[in-house]
């Protein structure tokens, strides 16, 4: 394991109702108990957006005293079986994660260890065979369309660029939402869309976003790092994905869609302390309904993008908020215009 943390804080538990509408969350009192025993197990650093926001949700939950925490970070595909093996050994109550490359060994690992709870990112459904394996993902949809309205308003030479990492579900939903959204008031928007074929390398992420711009993208879709260092070298805009990071770039990224792993996370030591974790599909708790998502303040742009789209996005967040509007979730791999 390449790194661990683990800190007593005080004890006592929050629950998250499910049915919340406030962004990103509301937690609620359930009853004192000492903490639960989670392990966490990442293929990347903690820094990395994804895993970023989960490892927030863990240390925050640590905090409150609710769970004991553990994780290993940079855990390679071909030793992530061993790992879970060993956290379960360890009498961990709940171990989460992401499997998207390693599923069916993670699910044979939960079927040799039925009192342990796992929650994992995963591109499929949980099966009723492995009753201890949930799933979750990042369904950010509403918050990435948002940002979409934004780009679009934003955007002169109607050209954007997209750089993702793999076009997987999770990747492929979000700018398929973002796309939507920048079409809603300029349908006229041509988009470049690439892969780098990693999840954690900022200099092919720049060298291909620079590809973008000299191919016309005056606003870029920053899925990996590396994509608003090449917007800011350049003099131009980024729309960020999962994290904020206008502290860093505040004359560049313009607005971010944020994930909120808390309700995920809060529901699952809940149902672990109830008794009542089962194979269920975590997916819905990063809608912005349930505070999974939302819109990052606009900062150092306040002011600076046209009024028009931010009584749009006004609009279609109420929208979302309310059920009137459901962002499409759509799966499939982009392509470029």
């Amino acid at each position: 394991m390449t790194s661990q943390k683990s800190v007593w804080t005080r004890r006592g538990v929050l629950a998250v109702g499910a049915g919340t509408l406030a962004a990103p969350w509301i937690a609620r009192p359930a009853f004192a108990a000492d903490p639960l025993k989670v392990a966490a197990i990442y293929t990347v650093p903690v820094e990395q957006q994804w895993v970023s926001r989960i490892h927030l949700a863990a240390n925050a939950a640590q905090e409150r005293g609710d769970i004991e925490y553990v994780y290993s970070e940079n855990t390679s595909n071909s030793d992530y079986e061993r790992v879970m093996r060993e956290y379960s050994e360890a009498g961990h109550d709940l171990v989460i994660g992401e499997v998207f490359a390693v599923e069916q060994a993670a699910r044979s690992v939960a079927r040799d260890y039925p009192d342990t709870a796992y929650l994992m990112g995963s591109s499929f459904k949980p099966d009723e065979e492995t009753p201890n394996f949930a799933v979750f993902d990042n369904y950010i949809q509403d918050a990435s369309y948002l940002s979409g309205i934004i780009a679009g308003a934003m955007t002169k030479s109607n050209s954007i660029g997209m750089v993702g990492g793999f076009p997987i579900p999770e990747v492929n939903r979000l700018m398929h939402a973002f796309m939507a959204g920048a079409r809603e008031v300029n349908p006229d928007i041509i988009f470049q869309v690439a892969f780098i074929g990693s999840w954690f390398d900022p200099p092919k992420a720049k060298e291909t976003a620079f590809a973008q711009i000299d191919a016309g993208a005056d606003v870029l879709y920053a899925e990996r790092f590396g994509v608003s260092d090449a917007a800011k070298e350049k003099g131009l805009l980024a729309i960020g994905n999962v994290i904020d990071t206008q502290s860093d770039y505040p004359d560049t990224v313009v607005a971010s869609a944020l994930w909120h792993f808390e309700p995920t996370l809060d529901t699952a030591i809940a149902k672990v302390r109830e008794g009542t974790f089962g194979a269920d599909d975590y997916g819905i708790y990063s809608y912005m309904q349930h505070g999974g998502c939302s819109l990052a303040p606009l900062g150092t742009f306040e002011g600076k993008v046209p009024e028009p789209a931010m009584e749009l996005v006004a609009e279609k967040q109420a929208a979302i908020l309310d059920g009137s509007l459901v962002v499409e979730v759509n799966d499939e791999e982009p392509k470029s215009s």
